[in-house]
């Protein structure tokens, strides 16, 4: 496993990290606990010290297994996690102030949430689960992440970006506030590498990456007969013919590289993993399996020029969550 510098923090993060959306039992369906422990250390054991949770991932379902493993392991393992915006409007929406979202009052009473769902004395990275740049100067927000810090209860502090806006954080990233981001990134919104990821490298922010995988269409493993359990939320992201227009871009981009379909996500990881942006990509591991395939991609060497030349014309601009 290669580790990278998680911008100012200066921690050293294996490069695949583990998403714990899936394993929180609420819209990503289908995940056994004893199935998501099981992938959880298996990913420990080949390298893995990075995990990203959330408050609002099966109402914390999602941290109590994390925190579980965590706490069965001595090795240093550092956790990310989230607070939910106060008002739980996600993506964050224009003209919406910042004490309707994240008051010092809210950031407090959630970290504290989080440290007993988990059962650890410190979250390594604190994150807002949204954010609009309109918030920069409003409310008390930065207060409560500082006196977090001084407490001791946080270390560092980050922000998840709206769903492909990657541009509604710049403001923040260039104040100097904030120590990482987290953001969609992969082959089909490639959006981030135009503004976010330099001024990101300028001034030190570390960069993890979610989504890496379009949420399962980018592992060639999505065909027009998928189907998903009653309540998954991937039954209204791939609806109408969009599980199509999916495998079709997949099967050329995999005939493009001479590569097979079907195992196409290890060529989504390293196009993610190319960028020197990049601390951590996090994608969401709930079997053993999964997490044996994506640990072995986090050797440090990406895809060759030739392969990232030919991707770079496959963005598609388009929003699967929004309708």
């Amino acid at each position: 496993m290669n580790y990278r510098t998680l911008g100012k923090t200066g921690l050293q993060v294996s490069e695949i990290g583990y998403g714990a959306w899936g394993i929180g039992k609420s819209m990503w369906l289908g995940a056994s606990d004893d199935e998501s422990l099981k992938a959880l250390n298996r990913s420990i054991e080949l390298g893995l010290n990075f995990i990203d949770t959330a408050i609002g991932y099966g109402d914390g379902h999602s941290e109590r297994l994390v925190g579980q493993v965590v706490r069965e392991h001595s090795e240093p393992i550092y956790v990310a996690t989230k607070i939910p915006p106060k008002n739980y409007q996600w993506p964050a929406r224009a003209g919406v102030p910042a004490n309707e979202t994240f008051t010092s009052e809210h950031i407090i009473a959630s970290t504290e949430q989080s440290l007993k769902n988990l059962g650890l004395d410190t979250i390594d990275v604190q994150q807002f689960h949204v954010w609009s740049d309109e918030w920069l100067h409003q409310g008390d927000w930065l207060e409560g992440v500082r006196k977090l810090k001084e407490q001791g209860k946080i270390r560092y502090f980050g922000v998840s970006i709206n769903d492909h806006q990657p541009e509604s954080a710049i403001q923040l990233v260039e104040s100097g506030l904030v120590d990482t981001v987290q953001v969609i990134y992969n082959i089909f919104d490639q959006s981030p590498q135009d503004q976010l990821f330099p001024a990101c490298e300028k001034h030190n922010v570390g960069v993890i990456v979610r989504v890496a995988l379009d949420e399962g269409g980018l592992t060639g493993r999505i065909t027009p007969e998928s189907t998903f359990d009653e309540g998954d939320f991937r039954n209204n992201y791939f609806s109408g013919d969009r599980k199509q227009q999916v495998y079709d871009r997949v099967q050329q981009m995999a005939g493009e590289l001479g590569v097979e379909a079907d195992h196409f996500a290890e060529t989504a990881l390293r196009f993610v993993l190319s960028q020197s942006a990049v601390s951590s990509v996090i994608p969401g591991m709930r079997s053993v399996r999964n997490v044996e395939r994506n640990m072995s991609v986090g050797d440090g060497k990406g895809l060759p020029a030739d392969q990232l030349e030919k991707l770079a014309k496959h963005r598609w601009i388009r929003s699967f969550y929004g309708a």
